[in-house]
Order: C-alpha cells, then structure tokens, then sequence
C-alpha cells in the first residue's frame, strides 16, 4: 500500500504530538505562491476560532530559515 503524502511530511516533537510545517504542505497541495497558501491558511484559522477552538492549540508561529540557491 503507498503511504500518504502527508505522512511522510509529518513531523513529530519531543513530546510526540505531531505536525506539519506550513512550507512543506504548501508544496504538497502544490501551491505555486508560498504567499496564496498563507491566504488559506488565514482562513483556516479563522474556521478553527469559528467553530470555537482555541487557535493555537492547532497552529503554531514559527519562524523557518529559507535558502535560496542561484540559478
């Protein structure tokens, strides 16, 4: 049986909660434009306060290193 894509982008912390990180499923739901996935990802977390979770219980700010390579 093929694994889920998503699973093997999964990331697990030390604690054993898992994650994902918002760059790596960007690419996989193959948005062209890091900055059009942010767009839905506003709007997710705004389902998520919406249907009265606590926002970040679910998403978590983190500041990730990108490197560019020349072309």
């Amino acid at each position: 049986m093929k694994e889920n894509i998503f699973e093997t982008i999964k990331k697990v912390d030390n604690d054993g909660k898992e994650y994902w990180s918002s760059r790596e499923l960007a690419k996989v739901l193959e948005y062209t434009d890091y900055r059009n996935f942010l767009t839905a990802l506003n709007k997710a977390k705004t389902a998520c306060e919406n249907s009265g979770e606590v926002i970040h219980s679910h998403f978590v700010d983190t500041n990730e290193m990108v490197l560019f390579t020349e072309k």
